[in-house]
């Protein structure tokens, strides 16, 4: 016996810098939660970075990440990966 499927209708998506801030909520929760488990930060960390990369060159290519990543060198440097620190 088959059963209609309903579906609701789909939300517009939010503007890009809306799915950010909501994204970095979702990494926070999910953060959080792993720390209270007792995961190391650092082996968080890694994982983040290694899943971030992984879906980035599933998305744009080896090359273009490999590109976007040259300036991170400058920017941790510049302090733009730094929480809490004041600039002025």
């Amino acid at each position: 016996m088959s059963h209609p499927v309903s579906y609701a209708p789909a939300r517009a998506p939010l503007p890009d810098h809306e799915q950010k801030q909501a994204a970095l909520s979702y990494l926070n929760e999910a953060w959080a939660e792993a720390r209270h488990d007792g995961i190391d930060g650092d082996c968080l960390a890694q994982a983040s970075l290694f899943a971030a990369l992984a879906e980035l060159v599933g998305t744009y290519g080896e090359d273009a990440v490999a590109k976007f990543v040259e300036g991170f060198p400058a920017r941790i440097r510049n302090g733009e990966f730094s929480v809490g620190v004041s600039r002025q």
